[in-house]
């Protein structure tokens, strides 16, 4: 294991029947925010599910403090220390807010995050504890999606699009929530396809492209060269994106 890793994922392999998507993916992180970025259908999400337990890997590695965890159960994973914030948040419409973080109160209790810890951390989520999760707004089910992973206490969050569909005011809460979590000792794995709030959440940036890890960039570099953002993320048209390759590719000749 690579010395001060957390997580370490080697040569993962992964997909749906006979479609592989992940293809030897490998990375590795301590106690910090990741993102992971990439166009749309390059494996992001499967990469997600993949490392919860929700899609079985085909092949390669997943240890988390050493302990490894790929093709475990997905009760079994969240159990050992990986928490996930899904795409979709996935709440119960008829469960109150309340309802949602007693599930896992017990679980909590003794230790770091409560759900009184997690009002505290969202106070907005305190005020609607009455409330359903149909009845919420989507920035609040947000809220509460990762509230009640934070129940788990584990060492590791996996979020999934975390920012989809939410306003600005509501991104800015969940990139305080990421780093108050950091500084707390938690690991955040953030995989968005918004580039400003994947920069915001994490300084390191994995680029994944068809399965892979293909780069990685700080923050700051991917926001001030266009070109990478062209090559990797796909922004401008066909041809800047070509362009952007080819410049790219002759950096590194």
């Amino acid at each position: 294991m690579t010395p001060d890793a957390l997580l370490e994922v080697r040569g993962l392999q992964s997909g749906y029947g006979v479609s592989q998507v992940l293809d030897g993916l490998s990375f590795s992180m301590g106690v910090e925010s990741v993102a992971v970025v990439g166009r749309n259908g390059m494996g992001k999400t499967t990469l997600c599910d993949t490392l919860v337990g929700f899609v079985p890997p085909s092949g390669g590695e997943v240890r988390l403090a050493g302990r490894r965890l790929d093709g475990m159960a997905p009760e079994t994973i969240a159990l050992a220390g990986i928490a996930y914030v899904p795409q979709g948040r996935r709440l119960f419409p008829s469960l109150t807010v309340d309802e949602h973080l007693a599930m896992l109160a017990r679980r909590a209790r003794g230790r770091r995050w409560t759900p009184d810890a997690v009002y505290e951390l969202f106070p907005r989520l305190a005020q609607r504890r009455h409330h359903g999760g149909a009845d919420l707004s989507g920035g609040e089910q947000q809220m509460l999606a990762v509230g009640r992973a934070l129940l788990l206490n584990a060492p590791l969050i996996v979020m999934d699009e975390p920012s989809e569909g939410l306003a600005p005011t509501i991104v800015d809460v969940l990139v305080e929530a990421v780093h108050h979590l950091v500084a707390e000792g938690v690991a955040v794995l953030v995989v968005e396809q918004n580039l400003r709030a994947a920069v915001r959440m994490a300084d390191r940036q994995l680029v994944m492209v068809s399965g892979r890890i293909e780069a990685e960039f700080s923050g700051d570099e991917l926001l001030d060269r266009p070109e990478l953002q062209r090559r990797y993320l796909g922004v401008g048209t066909a041809a800047q994106v070509a362009t952007a390759t080819q410049q790219t590719e002759g950096e590194h000749a």
